[in-house]
């Protein structure tokens, strides 16, 4: 009898495991429940470490951070800088159809359809035509990305771009099944998704754990030290910390919490990785219509948040208080500050109640905001915190938390006056964040931000080639968000997770990306952790 392709490759694990005493399995806390496993309708990192394991890219990125072939082996780039041809191996998906470069032409279209909604569009804006497409002016087809055969994929530019394959390594940019969703939409189905990645997706109990197995058809599959990695949503930092001593876990990606800090560096220093992060904690204000449409209320806001007070007092994790956008950890423009938050405290107070009288607010005529955060004890002592210091403006905060999921839903449909954002770098350059208040970026979307300006040097910058002269028009796109005091930045991420000793292949990078068919488990050689 005839065994089908998939049938064999799904059974193949199972098989494997029956030769060997113990299967490699990572336990990990993932922080989150996934959102979506679609790579082209997320929008947060913990549904994108799920995403990148299952689907490679054409460009992959390495345990340090770096760029290197992935489902490409190579490419070549064009004298000008505008053409790109990537040579794609001889890989196939996990049901055994050859992976091609018309699957790459289709994902590329679909990642750029307005039906889509990718968040990172405008991030692929330099590609032949993208923005018309992303904006419904044209076809998909009139994209500038064709398969000049099977495995040889052809894309243009219409001007060079800085980050154009960092993009390509970001997970919207992997290449899809054509032949799978060109027949359902259901095509995320635990234990029998098609995928082209290290690992495969075994079970999914929502809010409970999901499994991803090794995926014998990978390329790269001889490479792959882990046989099973199990992810936990664990969005109860305390939780996570509970499970990591008692060896439930091997490996927390979630932020240690203040009330635990302290703890861990004193009882587990051999666990603790901190390191400087390209991400950015900050509120978002809605600016569509009411007090904060009043650039006068947003400085004052802004001008009475103590961030050292916030980092060193209330955190106490190490974060960087920040007066800018871009965090330091990212190349951005030198000289580059909102204004105001560098005077003494007690002017900048005197400022900002001086504010809120010109727009007729103060304690006998308070304002009162709803101020939104996703589910976690630090997210809270934040808000409390900011919110006792904008009580002497007369206003009033009304708190209101949610599990992640639903708190980046609300923003997307601009259900919040203030929300808590925290906008980590997708690719290694400040216009991953300036960009997203520009025409067509989601924080733009979200927020009703508007501004010509910022948007002519969003454009500006991505047809300059120098390096240096680039990070200065984004520089200056930078300094224009924050003359508005569109946002209300409160400090630089540095990344403090929880790594046991027995794992391997781990390294520190600003962009935080520990690609999980890089890690592997030594064998248990010290004794459990579990007391306090």
């Amino acid at each position: 009898m005839a065994v089908h392709w998939r049938t064999l490759l799904t059974a193949l694990p199972l098989l494997l495991s029956l030769g060997t005493a113990q299967a490699a399995t990572l336990h990990v806390d993932n922080e989150g429940e996934p959102g979506s496993l679609d790579p082209q309708k997320s929008a947060n990192h913990w549904d994108s470490r799920i995403q990148k394991a299952m689907f490679d890219r054409l460009v992959d990125t390495a345990a340090d951070g770096r760029l290197i072939p992935g489902l490409a082996s190579r490419w070549d780039v064009s004298d000008d800088g505008t053409v790109y041809t990537f040579h794609l191996r001889d890989a196939r998906w996990s049901d055994g159809t050859p992976i091609t470069a018309e699957d790459a032409v289709f994902s590329l279209r679909r990642l750029l359809m307005p039906a889509t909604a990718n968040h990172n569009a405008n991030l692929y804006y330099a590609i032949h035509n993208a923005r018309a497409v992303n904006r419904g002016e044209r076809a998909p087809e009139a994209l500038g990305v064709k398969a000049l055969d099977a495995h040889t994929l052809e894309i243009t530019l219409d001007h060079p771009s800085g980050y154009f394959l960092q993009a390509m390594a970001m997970g919207e940019a992997a290449p899809l099944p054509r032949h799978v969703l060109s027949t359902t939409k259901r095509w995320i189905v635990p234990g029998d998704t098609v995928v082209s990645g290290a690992f495969t997706l075994g079970e999914w109990h929502p809010q409970s754990q999901l499994t991803l197995e090794k995926n014998p058809a990978f390329y790269a599959a001889d490479t792959v030290a882990l046989d099973r990695v199990v992810m936990y949503p664990l969005e109860d930092t305390n939780d996570a910390i509970r499970r990591f001593r008692n060896d439930q876990i091997d490996l927390s990606f979630a932020q240690v919490p203040s009330s635990r800090i302290d703890w861990v560096r004193a009882q587990r220093p051999d666990a603790l990785r901190t390191a400087p992060w390209a991400g950015e904690y900050f509120y978002m204000f809605n600016l569509r219509d009411g007090a904060l449409a009043d650039a006068r209320v947003r400085k004052a806001l802004n001008l009475v948040v103590r961030r050292e007070i916030i980092t060193d007092k209330v955190l106490g994790t190490g974060m960087r208080p920040s007066h800018r956008f871009v965090p330091e950890a990212m190349s951005g423009a030198d000289g580059v500050t909102m204004p105001g938050l560098d005077a003494p405290y007690a002017e900048r107070a005197e400022k900002a109640r001086a504010l809120m009288r010109e727009a007729g607010y103060g304690p006998d005529t308070p304002l009162t905001l709803t101020l939104r955060y996703n589910t976690d004890d630090d997210h809270k002592k934040v808000a409390v915190a900011v919110a006792a210091m904008w009580k002497p403006l007369g206003v009033t905060v009304e708190l209101y938390n949610s599990e992640g999921a639903v708190h980046y839903a609300a923003i997307k449909q601009c259900q919040f006056d203030v929300a808590r954002y925290g906008m980590v770098a997708t690719v290694n350059d400040p216009i991953d964040l300036v960009g997203s208040y520009a025409a067509g970026g989601s924080a733009a979307a979200a927020s009703g931000y508007q501004n010509a300006r910022l948007d002519a040097l969003i454009e500006k910058s991505a047809h300059i080639a120098n390096a240096a002269d680039r990070r200065k028009v984004l520089g200056q796109a930078e300094q224009t968000l924050l003359d508005d005091y569109a946002v209300l930045p409160i400090f630089d991420y540095v990344s403090n997770h929880l790594v046991s000793p027995r794992v391997q292949g781990f390294e520190d990078n600003v962009m935080d990306e520990h690609p999980l068919r890089f890690l592997s488990l030594a064998s248990p050689s010290t004794p459990s952790h579990s007391g306090e």
